[in-house]
Order: structure tokens, then sequence, then C-alpha cells
């Protein structure tokens, strides 16, 4: 198996794949393939598996894509951004955002993790349930913008804005710390909350998040709905981003734009 990773905005992978090879994608990451490719889609697992692989922010169905013969395979992420090849050993795992997961080996298994804390599943901008890849095969990831690779020392803290945290090692834990300042909260933009992640262990941020993308498209969109988008994101991102930052944010977007 041999794959190379074109572009650099909107990058694609392109893997080569001898006979009997198999990899295993999410539903709509496919961009082409050869002939030579046999698609199977499933639910990879049972539907309880799926249901819980959606659950984490993925698709309820899988599909694994089989060579017959040496044959090419291609994925692409939906959005800008870079894809991060790595090999995972047995047993070996790596905590990932929504959406984040794009391509593995059929080794590889795709499980949700809850988060420890419920307030930092809420507010730390990552959701309170993530996912799981764990080893032995290679993986391909792909986040947001440009991505920027740290290494926590044991007891080393790092609060970061709520959306720019890709992935991390299973041993860097996440809380969340309340922004100090009447104004910082008010005027400072940078939410009521921060997420603290505390090593040891590597972590992964990405430098676009999703949901700002997403609020600054509806803020230049010319349709009234555009503006209480943008009003209920702006207040999401104040709570903190996450799933309750969507939920209040979306509550109190409506709210705002009624007469």
């Amino acid at each position: 198996m041999r794959y190379d990773i074109s572009g650099t905005v909107m990058q694609t992978l392109s893997i080569v794949l001898e006979p009997g090879e198999v990899v295993v994608s999410q539903t709509h990451a496919m961009a082409w393939m050869t002939d030579g490719i046999d698609m199977d889609t499933h639910t990879g697992g049972g539907l309880l598996a799926g249901i819980k692989r959606a659950f984490s922010g993925g698709s309820l169905f899988i599909t694994e894509y089989s060579a017959r013969t040496r044959a090419e395979v291609a994925f692409a992420p939906r959005f800008p951004g870079q894809i991060i090849p790595m090999k995972l050993g047995v047993g070996e795992s790596i905590i990932c955002r929504k959406e984040t997961f794009l391509c593995a080996e059929r080794t590889v298994s795709l499980e949700i993790v809850l988060q420890q804390r419920l307030g930092a599943g809420v507010f730390a901008g990552e959701g309170f349930i993530l996912q799981q890849v764990t080893g032995p095969g290679a993986v391909w990831l792909d986040l947001s913008g440009e991505v920027i690779e740290k290494t926590l020392g044991r007891g080393e803290r790092l609060r970061v804005h709520a959306g720019h945290i890709g992935m991390q090692e299973p041993t860097v834990a996440t809380d969340i710390q309340m922004v100090r300042g009447f104004r910082n909260v008010l005027f400072g933009g940078e939410g009521l909350f921060l997420a603290t992640l505390t090593g040891p262990g590597r972590i992964w941020l990405q430098s676009m998040p999703i949901l700002n993308l997403a609020e600054e498209i509806a803020r230049h969109l010319p349709s009234r709905e555009a503006g209480d988008v943008s009003a209920g994101a702006g207040v999401g991102r104040l709570v903190g981003g996450g799933a309750a930052g969507a939920a209040i944010g979306g509550i109190l977007g409506g709210l705002l734009g009624s007469e």
C-alpha cells in the first residue's frame, strides 16, 4: 500500500492498493477510483456500532474499498485543511474531534469516547462525545486550516480557544477555565470559557475551526436569515462552543432575530 497527499489548501489523498488490500472510509469521502476496486457499504459491526459512530460525528455507514488488482482510490475532505497520516501500533489510540476521521486500513477501529468531565465536553468546544481511533494500522485524519503540533510535558498546561483543538493523545487531559475579567468576557471575543489541555502528550491544533468559518460565511450572506444565524453563532461562541454553545446560540439567535 502506497499513498500520496497532494495539494495545499484543499488536499487530496491518493492510495494505491495491491490485490487483497482494503481501506475503510466514512461515506461521502471518496473522490475517484480506478478499475479493480470493489465497494462494500455497511454499518461496520452492526446497527449499534453505526449509531455510536453517528453520535461521535461520523456517518451511520462506512464503505470498504478492496482491490482485485493493483488500483487507486482517492479521498478528499469537505473543508479546507490538512490531511494528517499516522501509523498506529497495536492498542495505540488517538482522540479526535468530530468528522476528523477520513480513512484507514481495515485493522483500525473507530469508536466513541466520552469526555470525563461534563463541563469540558459542553463548554470546551470539543463536544461531550469524541472519536477514538485505535490501531494497529495506518489512518488518515483531516483537520481544518493549518495544523500546529505541540508536545506538552507532565503537568504542562495550554489554554486553547474553543474549536482549535484538532486531536490529542489519550494521556492529555481536557478541562475548562473561565476567562477572567468582565471586559475580557464581553469585548475580548474569546468566549466565556477556554479549554485547558494538560500534559503529558501530543496535541494537534487547527487554525480554522469550522464554526468560525460558518459564522463568517453567514455574516456575509445578504438574507435576513443569515443575520439570525450569525447572531446565534456569536452567542454560541460567547458560551464557549461545543454542543451547548451551538444549541444556546441557535435558540438565542432565533429570539434576537424575531420581531
